[in-house]
């Protein structure tokens, strides 16, 4: 029997000292593992840092960027659908996020995107909006369901579990079932035929 499971990579969209990125990811990556259908990545942008000046044409990376663009290539590469968990700065999303989706064409496209916000009052919307315009640009596309979290640092127990743990889940449930079905349909697209980027 094969594993057609789908590999499912959630990205920690912010690279903050003191962020509260990490609890909301590993929480939904662990409810993507326990929904069955996914091999779950986690990818923390912190540990790839990439320059914000890009090299020109035939120009080369610094040793050290060319490393961390080569191993997050690998990872974005590798998954057939993404979770973006994004707080909201300035009611947009960080740049580090932007640059990191700037870096790379292919690894993004024709694959399913589902965003998880979280933040103060706005539950970090805005931010997820705003990657909802960009990712189309990058051939890909966003999921209807989204999940945020309003004041997240009061909808979290210490334990890393949101308070409302049933009400959370349902919503994280809504996301997946929509990447599974994308993301099938669109790796199964891919297999038959290239995308005409």
């Amino acid at each position: 029997m094969t594993d057609d499971r789908l590999r499912l990579a959630v990205i920690i969209g912010s690279v903050r000292e003191g962020r509260f990125g990490a609890t909301v990811s590993h929480w939904f990556a662990g409810e993507a593992e326990r929904h069955g259908r996914f091999e779950v990545d986690v990818v923390d942008l912190a540990e790839y840092a990439l320059p914000l000046v890009m090299p020109g044409p035939g120009g080369a990376l610094d040793p050290q960027s060319g490393r961390n663009r080569r191993a997050l290539a690998e990872h974005l590469g590798a998954a057939d659908a993404f979770v973006i968990v994004t707080p909201e700065y300035n009611h947009s999303f960080p740049a580090a996020l932007k640059n990191t989706v700037d870096w790379f064409r292919e690894e993004w496209r024709a694959k399913p995107v589902g965003l998880v916000s979280y933040g103060g009052q706005s539950g970090g919307i805005r931010a997820a909006e705003q990657l909802r315009q960009i990712f189309p640009e990058m051939h890909a596309t966003t999921v209807r369901a989204g999940l945020s979290f309003h004041n997240a640092w009061e909808a979290f127990g210490e334990d890393g579990e949101p308070e409302d743990l049933e009400g959370s889940a349902a919503a994280a449930k809504g996301v997946l079932a929509q990447l599974d079905w994308w993301g099938s349909a669109l790796r199964d697209a891919r297999a038959s035929r290239p995308y005409p980027a």
